[in-house]
């Protein structure tokens, strides 16, 4: 189970994949034809009502003999517009959705370029042919197992070629304490990698101690103890590390959010493997496959894995 962030207009918009229709002709009210393609995208692909379906004009296609293109704009009302490209056969009978690839592209390698991991706190391998980013959220249980199954049992096998970076993606709407929780880490991660890991292992391993406090207020405090714990622990700058907790500056997060929107999150945990997108929490083997298909993609060792002992034979 993934805790999903986005509106019912996401798994729309999931959903507009390669489909083929049939064009009918409808009642007046708008030409037949862009009245025709509306009906066929709400239809299709469930639209509520209250989501505009806008229809553009249609223009030969450059790509594809025999057919016209059509821009198709699907809008829930919150900000966030998508465009899509349908075609339409010359003959007005048909309408597809096509996607064209470009295999002179790497996808993967374009997704993993636009996210940032400059400044970030590392675990693993400083600098390797495999990146492992993650899109993390402090008060997301599904996020701790995921925390807890990497650190440390794929640390111990895969720290010596692989880098681990975390990238903030609270869950404000309904995890009230994700942002604040954030805001310590990287307060910590300004002066100390490792005070901000020992931060988010004891905030995923021991929620209760911020989750247990009877007010807002009190677990926001917790937060705010823990991370001066961590600070007194490292030797960090004190008074440089009080006024950054206090100070609260989310920008830097906030930032972390839009990326992750602009590059497909949508819930959390959301780890990106070289670019390779994986939802929510996976089992530990499926973990392991996905990084070492991606060692040696890269022309890079994968470490040997113990072999689970047999099962005893019955009697």
């Amino acid at each position: 189970m993934i805790l999903i962030r986005r509106s019912f207009l996401v798994l729309i918009l999931i959903c507009l994949g390669c489909a083929a229709q049939s064009t009918q002709p409808d009642a007046p009210g708008k030409p037949d034809l862009t009245r025709a393609i509306e009906r066929q995208v709400r239809s299709y692909y469930s639209i509520p009502p209250d989501v505009k379906v806008q229809v553009g004009a249609i223009v030969p296609s450059t790509d594809w003999q025999g057919y016209d293109m059509v821009p198709v704009t699907i809008d829930g009302g919150d900000g966030k517009k998508q465009d899509y490209k349908f075609l339409v056969s010359q003959d007005r009978k048909t309408m597809l959705r096509m996607v064209k690839f470009d295999l002179t592209k790497d996808p993967f390698t374009e997704l993993m370029g636009k996210i940032n991991v400059s400044g970030r706190p590392v675990r693993g391998a400083k600098s390797s042919k495999v990146v492992v980013v993650n899109f993390d959220d402090l008060q997301c249980p599904f996020c701790s197992r995921m925390h807890q199954a990497m650190f440390p049992e794929i640390l111990k096998d895969y720290g010596d070629r692989v880098t681990f970076v975390y990238k903030d993606y609270p869950l404000s709407e309904i995890h009230p304490w994700a942002m604040h929780a954030a805001v310590d880490a990287n307060c910590l991660a300004a002066q100390n990698g490792d005070a901000y890991w020992e931060f988010a292992d004891h905030v995923h391993a021991h929620p209760e101690e911020v989750r247990d406090e009877k007010t807002p207020g009190a677990r926001l405090a917790a937060l705010d103890r823990l991370a001066l714990d961590q600070g007194q622990k490292h030797s960090l700058d004190k008074t440089k590390l009080e006024a950054c907790v206090k100070a609260q500056d989310e920008t830097a997060v906030k930032a972390s959010i839009k990326e992750g929107d602009d590059v497909g999150v949508s819930a959390t945990p959301t780890l990106f493997v070289n670019g390779e997108k994986v939802d929510g929490v996976i089992p530990i083997a499926e973990l392991r496959a996905m990084l070492d298909r991606a060692l040696r993609d890269a022309g890079q060792p994968v470490p040997a894995h113990a072999t689970p002992a047999a099962a005893p034979a019955s009697k």
